[in-house]
């Protein structure tokens, strides 16, 4: 007789995890290979080969298992049906989804098996059609059409539900994990890792409708679908103890070039500062310092030099710790100024060698090269137990766009001026004013309750980095209700005013212009941001 000795204390958590798992293993010994892209497939077929596993697959799948020299059974030949109307009809039949489908646990389901002389298939690898790419190439509608998937995402779907008993691989980013399972696991799965690799699926399949859906509506749905599958983490979100991710494809817009990970408050920042360039992307040299989403310079020179060196000047202690942007390649002599101040982020079209050296020398500074963008044409925003959508403010306007209200016009510069002001009232938070002159921004009043406290903090500011008002323009991002702003204005010598216009009582602030030899126009168009 043997005796044992039992250890005082078992770790109960261990030995069930260790019964579940092997309780829950299945050994893959069939699978069905139907696939568009065959990169990476080579070394898991061979890897199924290596541990008996019977292939069944379909067209170019099988054409390309074949010429490894790998045993694969044509899907024909299970079924005893060939591929139909010009390979729109394939996999689709009970043999197939009767072997995917099918309980191993259920009397009934393996009798049915036996009845009709359907295999068992364990392991369905398979990918769709590249219907978003196909959009994307601008192809005719009739190829778009085509290249919506019918059988590849009903395999999918199916693997998936019966992930209890089958593993899914609906794409080419779940080989290595698969590989990796194969080789250590002795061609086994476990429960979760069959459950985790279902979850892919399910995702690949919405994501993949969302895109058809979008495409038939034409962007244009009464329902919201939206489907990201690039993300990215980050180290936290608007603060240390929020979390936060970023989705969406960075590297389409910006080549990032040097600097640490772009925070949540960066992106921020960086979608204010793409947006507002794209105001100037066909002016002369401009150069912005944003901070908290709002400009606290831009200027407009004959150089980026000059540009940057005149945006700074209108708040150098707001510039600390800023955004920077261009729309004209930075050198060195530029480069050289911009690195005497600390700013996080760094963007441009362009830098020359010698300017990156220098900018380079700050480890964490973040230095980006802007792509031709094209911004999304709506914007969401989530908020209570819902998310708001709207068109972008895509919508600038020119000279042509203005409306003189008062018996005084304004001079070709000053009309240059309200134009530069207006671009930046779309971009600032309301209620704002901006005071600019010259191509430059004096100052500006940002997410103030009232206007006047808006015009108010322009005024204050402007004054303490002893800038001369006499000249400057106004912007207004809203009517005014009341003559009180033009009033003050023109109190500080500020004669030229630019706003939307609307208000029942605008006649107020036109007599009032008019009165004393001020300027209006009217745009009659509104851009608040809130």
């Amino acid at each position: 007789m043997l005796f044992f000795k039992v250890p005082q204390k078992i770790n109960t958590t261990f030995v069930a995890s260790f019964f579940y798992h092997m309780s829950t293993q299945k050994t893959i010994e069939s699978a069905l290979i139907s696939v568009y892209y065959k990169d990476g497939l080579d070394e898991l077929v061979k890897e199924l080969h290596k541990n008996n596993v019977t292939i069944y697959s379909t067209g170019g799948t099988q054409a390309f298992i074949e010429a490894l020299n790998i045993p694969v059974t044509p899907v024909e030949t299970l079924t005893s049906f060939p591929e139909i109307l010009g390979g729109r009809v394939k996999t689709l039949h009970p043999k197939i989804f009767g072997g995917i489908l099918n309980r191993r646990n259920l009397a009934e389901d393996q009798e049915a098996l036996a009845t009709h002389d359907i295999p068992q298939i364990d392991l369905v690898i398979v990918d769709l059609y590249p219907f978003e790419e196909t959009v994307a190439s601008g192809a005719s509608h009739e190829a778009i059409i085509e290249k919506i998937d019918i059988g590849g995402i009903s395999l999918i779907r199916a693997a998936a539900k019966n992930y209890n008993d089958v593993v899914i691989i609906p794409s080419v980013k779940q080989y290595d994990t698969l590989l990796e399972i194969l080789k250590t696991q002795n061609g086994a799965t476990t429960l979760e890792q069959r459950r985790t690799f279902a979850g892919e699926a399910f995702h690949v399949s919405s994501h993949y409708d969302t895109m058809i859906h979008n495409y038939f509506l034409n962007n244009d749905s009464p329902y919201l679908k939206l489907s990201e599958e690039k993300n990215e983490s980050l180290r936290y979100g608007e603060n240390p103890h929020q979390r936060g991710k970023f989705y969406g494809d960075l590297d389409a817009i910006f080549d990032k070039l040097h600097g640490k990970e772009l925070s949540y408050n960066n992106l921020l920042d960086v979608d204010a500062a793409v947006a507002l360039m794209q105001e100037f992307t066909t002016d002369g040299p401009t150069f912005a310092i944003l901070k908290h989403n709002n400009a606290c310079g831009i200027a407009t020179r004959p150089t980026i030099k000059e540009a940057y060196e005149t945006a700074l000047a209108a708040d150098p202690v707001s510039a600390f710790g800023g955004i920077l942007i261009s729309n004209a390649f930075i050198e060195e002599e530029t480069a050289s100024l911009i690195n005497d101040l600390f700013c996080e982020v760094l963007i441009a079209p362009g830098y020359s060698q010698a300017a990156l050296e220098i900018l380079k020398s700050k480890k964490n500074r973040i230095i980006l090269v802007q792509k031709e963008t094209v911004l999304p044409a709506v914007q969401y925003r989530s908020i209570l137990n819902g998310i708001l959508m709207q068109d972008r403010d895509s919508k600038s306007e020119r000279a042509t766009d203005l409306q003189v209200i008062t018996n005084l016009a304004p001079s070709e510069q000053e009309i240059e001026d309200l134009i530069f002001a207006n671009k930046l009232v779309k971009h600032t938070k309301s209620n704002t004013i901006i005071l600019a002159k010259n191509g430059q921004l004096l100052a500006s009043g940002t997410g103030q309750t009232s206007r006047v406290d808006a015009l108010n903090q322009a005024i204050h500011k402007a004054k303490s980095f002893n800038f001369d008002l006499k000249g400057a323009v106004m912007a207004s991002d809203a009517f005014f209700p009341f003559p009180d702003c033009v009033e003050i204005a023109h109190n500080e010598g500020i004669d030229t005013v630019i706003q939307p216009g609307g208000s029942v009582k605008d006649q107020l602030s036109i007599d009032y212009c008019n009165e004393h030899q001020m300027k209006m126009v009217f745009t009659g168009v509104r851009h608040f941001k809130h």
